[in-house]
């Protein structure tokens, strides 16, 4: 029985696209083309509700390539061809979606060009993304203002696109304040410099008979000769209206005319950006940040002016929803104690209010009267419950970490309607604000929608999320209904519809806001940049006297393929279809361990948001299929069949295995990912299916049975890492079965050291204790050891020493017999088997916690899936029982009185011990992000001062690094975090296997595990 068919999607490039891509490949163009379903795939969405595939995505390795792309684009021949330049995919409104060709910038176009400190500006390419500049800038003291949420992920030419802003713009005003120039080529296939010119200059352009002067001759028109329409129409706020800046593109009081800003804003549909000139602003030498909390969001909303009034640089706010989303989310274990008060009313709503000076005794002044004002409050009784203050830069960081992930938690929201975005960054007049939002709750409640707030009220901007389920077509339908009458409130109150995130698919708003006249002139400007809309078409406006529509809020969205999927196989991948396309893992730092697989690699099919699409249209096209799979396969196709099947190379399954191939199950996702998309547990439902019709590679049957094999191997160690190390042992291994530097196996191996016969074996446990449990006073006083694949049979020397640590603790320690754990099954799909493995080795578990023994292991993998992948497989089945990592173990479990007498409290480091820097398995740093602080807490109890250091991903990753097509790839990665990090180091510890493997490996570098050294220290 076949299980799962041949799945080819219809291919939808058309032969005017198939001719330029070939004619591309003729010229001089450097970059990447990428055609394939699954490419494609990841360029038909953003962070908006709307899906479009585009015919093909091109990444430009150089600005000339931009150059060459435009330049053979504007022949007669390539007339047709219409295309969407993209950043970071970061938008919520659909601006860089298109079903023709897509430009992303941000795969090469990523460098710092110049930094000018004595002139205060900065140049850069427009695939850079905004923190990446941050980071180069701040070693001068200078940073890029316009700080957007998804700062660490967006690209500074999507910002100039939309005009991006954030938090502090109060102060710190848009991104097209701070645009000193521009770069851009055009669809005429010439590069345009714009920067601010004299009008004077600017009309002895107009005369020109080329391309630029139409445009300046139009720019004269539309904002010199109409200044006073434009100024009486647009609203003097913060958040000046985005695509196309009349009002600015002219500044009367200079007399000087800026084509960057009717660029800025204009979403691609004029011309794409490659380079920018930005000033940079130099960081504030003081500041605080004072959180404010109350009983109810209005109360908020109802002080922000006052907060504003006491000359804050922001104010930011949060409601309860947001805060309770948090709450559940990794992200509070750094804030909770900064926001927390001891008010015995609930906290609903809460204002972060930052305050910035030249001077300390400037900003005292500034907190003083806010803190005397908001005491004050507190005593009236007036919705201000409690505050606190942070003056710490970490603190800080920890804060704004927290409110910018508000936008991404909220695609957690439990239940089928989830919180999106599309009338969420509304703008008014910040003293109408309250009544603003009063109003917009009555329009939600009307329609018995939840909602989630949150935004920038010193600017009037408050992103409201109404919760729909877009896989229901009433729900659907709401969008329009929402939108009109969002619209219709918005201009009550004088306010504009697009405060801060651009127009996208709401562009046929755009006439209504700008009135007749003005928007003519939209038209006629981008009829001299685009005659022939080809470039983002249907955004914002169309050429003048066009008969070609706008885009529209009813256009297609991801709702309607997902809801083509049966509702229990998406229960069965529900992380997978709630990534909403927020882009967190899509964070440019190299030492996060979100996803490392798309961290070396810069390709986003490799993301867990790009994996996400993979497999929800994998799912889809599986269902039209007329098959499951929400069900694990029963049967398999005949292993004839199967290596048959092989040769299929028009098939979608392989380009969705190639993605599953690159992920290094750090399960990072299952935490770091705000709707916490679990890409190893998906993946390894995806590989079961796949090789019920496609055959594996030998080396996933080394992978599956190697723990079953190690005891047997270990009871030989020096013959099997002789034959194993020899040169006939590394061919087979590589080429036969792909894979390379296995470590060698402990010797003398465990069974044969005298900590471990010194430790009780089970068996002598429960006849010591003759089936009775041990009490709660006895339970200090024994420890069960848990043995894993890894430090049992590799790293013997590391169990020898946990069991010396309990001896020298007082603690009697129990060997329970070593049991196949079964991750290295989960991890290559053999899920039939890792269930089976799952249930033997929880009972034994569940034995061991019934006699009350505490158990504890050593490997952060293993023991991690224990309450993982075991709860997700086994369900009640599982049990009750838990395994503890050793700084657990010896903080929640050893009694303090054994600690007292063991481990002498010290008030300060003492002098003739040397700081330790503690790496983190990457596992266990996000799964459990206390553990740097407990091992910080145990060091300093003898005198140690232990600092964990922020790392990504080592590279190894199990048997990943082992993996002979990922060689270039797990070195890669570590030399991109780990490297530099023990460089510097002079007493590094590692927690994880893996990553002492590979430190060894690369380095040639014995790490010890943190008991050790601390096993060192007590002797």
């Amino acid at each position: 029985m076949l299980i799962l068919p041949t799945l080819s999607p219809e291919q939808t490039l058309q032969p005017e696209y198939e001719a330029f891509i070939q004619a591309l490949e003729r010229t001089a163009f450097s970059g990447d083309i990428d055609l394939t379903y699954a490419g494609r795939l990841i360029a038909s969405t953003d962070n908006s509700i709307y899906q479009q595939l585009p015919q093909g995505v091109v990444y430009p390795r150089t600005q000339e390539d931009v150059g060459i792309v435009m330049a053979l684009a504007a022949q007669a021949a390539h007339q047709q061809i219409q295309f969407s330049p993209r950043g970071g995919g970061t938008g919520t409104n659909g601006q860089s979606l298109t079903s023709w060709l897509v430009l992303d910038l941000s795969r090469y176009l990523t460098r710092v060009l110049e930094i000018n400190i004595e002139e205060g500006w900065v140049r850069v390419e427009s695939g850079l993304v905004k923190d990446a500049l941050n980071k180069a800038l701040a070693p001068h003291g200078f940073f890029f203002a316009p700080d957007t949420s998804t700062s660490n992920r967006c690209t500074l030419g999507g910002m100039i696109n939309t005009d991006a802003s954030g938090q502090g713009s109060l102060v710190y005003g848009k991104t097209s304040d701070h645009i000193l120039e521009l770069a851009s080529y055009t669809l005429h296939g010439t590069r345009l410099t714009t920067r601010p010119i004299p009008l004077k200059q600017a009309r002895e352009l107009a005369q020109l008979a080329t391309p630029e002067g139409g445009i300046y001759q139009q720019v004269i028109k539309s904002c010199v000769d109409l200044r006073g329409e434009v100024v009486k129409r647009f609203p003097p706020l913060n958040r000046f209206l985005t695509g196309y800046d009349l009002k600015h593109a002219y500044d009367a009081d200079s007399e000087q005319v800026d084509l960057s800003r009717l660029i800025a804003g204009s979403e691609g549909t004029l011309a794409v950006v490659t380079e920018a000139k930005l000033n940079i602003t130099r960081i504030p030498r003081h500041k605080v940040l004072v959180n404010v909390t109350y009983s109810s969001f209005q109360s908020a909303l109802r002080h922000a002016p006052a907060l504003v009034e006491a000359q804050a640089t922001s104010v930011e706010t949060i409601d309860s929803k947001v805060l309770d989303l948090a709450r559940n989310d990794i992200v509070w274990h750094g804030v909770k104690d900064m926001l927390e008060s001891d008010s015995a009313t609930p906290m609903d709503g809460i204002n972060m209010v930052e305050f910035t000076a030249t001077s300390e005794y400037a900003l005292e002044k500034k907190l003083t009267s806010l803190t005397s004002m908001l005491d004050d409050s507190i005593r009236q009784q007036n919705g201000v419950i409690g505050y606190q203050i942070c003056d710490d830069p970490a603190s800080i960081g920890r804060i704004y970490a927290m409110r910018k992930k508000a936008v991404g938690l909220l695609g957690a929201t439990k239940g089928a309607r989830k919180p999106i975005a599309f009338v969420e960054d509304t703008a008014v007049p910040p003293e109408h604000l309250a009544d603003y939002i009063s109003e917009f709750r009555d329009l939600l409640d009307a329609h018995q929608l939840n909602y989630g707030m949150f935004g920038h009220v010193d600017a009037g901007v408050l992103h409201v999320r109404p919760a729909l389920n877009m896989q229901d077509p009433e729900d659907e339908a709401l969008v329009r209904t929402i939108s009109d009458q969002v619209v219709a409130l918005t201009a009550k109150y004088k306010g504009l519809m697009w405060g801060e995130h651009g127009k996208g698919f709401r562009s046929e708003y755009g006439p209504e806001f700008f009135g007749e006249l003005l928007y003519q002139e939209l038209c006629k400007l981008k009829a001299v940049f685009d005659p022939l809309n080809r470039l983002n078409p249907g955004k914002i406006c169309t050429p003048y006297q066009s008969q070609q529509a706008l885009v529209s809020v009813d256009a297609t969205k991801r709702g309607w393929f997902d809801r083509q999927i049966p509702l229990a196989t998406q229960g069965v991948y529900q992380t997978a279809m709630d990534c909403n396309g927020n882009g967190l893992c899509f964070n440019f730092d190299k030492d996060t361990p979100m996803c490392p697989s798309y961290r070396v690699t810069g390709d986003r099919r490799y993301s867990p948001k790009g994996r996400a699409s993979l497999l929800r249209e994998w799912l889809r096209l599986t269902s039209l299929a007329g098959l499951d799979a929400g069900i694990e396969p029963k049967a398999r196709a005949s292993w004839w069949q199967r290596w048959r099947n092989r040769k299929q190379t028009d098939d979608f399954n392989h380009e969705v295995k190639a993605s599953m191939d690159e992920c290094l199950a750090c399960k990072a996702c299952g935490s770091q990912c705000p709707v916490k998309v679990d890409i190893p547990s998906h993946r390894a439902r995806f590989l079961a299916h796949y090789h019920s019709r496609y055959g594996r590679p030998l080396k996933d049957y080394l992978v599956k049975n190697i723990e079953h094999w190690l005891p047997r191997m270990a009871a030989h160690p020096r013959l099997i890492n002789s034959l194993m190390g020899g040169r006939p042992g590394r061919w087979v291994s590589a080429e036969l079965l792909g894979y390379v530097d296995a470590p060698n196996l402990s010797v003398p191996a465990l069974t044969r050291r005298d900590a471990y016969r010194k430790a009780l074996s089970w068996q002598q446990f429960l006849e010591l204790r003759q089936g009775n449990a041990l009490n709660e006073a006895e339970q200090s006083h024994f420890v069960g050891i848990v043995q894993d694949p890894f430090t049992s049979f590799y790293e013997a020397e590391l169990v020898e020493d946990l069991l010396k640590l309990a001896a020298r603790l007082g603690v009697q320690a129990v060997i329970l017999p070593y049991r196949a754990n079964g991750k290295a099954a989960h991890v290559k799909g053999f899920l039939a088997e890792f269930r089976q493995l799952a249930r033997v080795q929880a009972q034994q578990l569940q034995q061991a916690a019934d006699m009350g023994l505490p158990l504890v292991g050593l490997d952060a993998s293993t023991v991690l899936c224990y309450a993982d992948e075991y709860q997700q497989f086994l369900g009640a089945e599982r049990g009750n029982f838990k395994v503890k990592l050793v700084q657990q173990w010896l903080q929640e479990d050893v009694d303090e009185s054994i600690l007292r007498d063991f481990i002498k409290p010290v008030p300060a480091p003492a002098s003739h011990e040397q700081p330790v820097d503690l790496l983190l398995h990457c596992t266990e740093q996000t799964e459990l992000p206390q553990s740097g602080a407990s091992w910080q807490q145990i060091f300093a109890k003898v005198g140690v001062e232990c600092r964990p250091l922020q790392t990504g991903c080592c590279g190894m990753a199990g048997t990943y690094g082992h993996e002979a097509e990922h060689q270039a790839k797990s070195k890669q990665l570590y030399a991109m975090s780990w490297q530099p990090k023990l460089a510097s180091s002079e007493k590094p510890l590692a927690t994880g296997f893996s990553c002492r493997c590979q430190a060894q490996r690369v380095e040639q570098r014995r790490l010890q595990h943190p008991l050790q050294h601390l096993l060192q220290v007590l002797s």
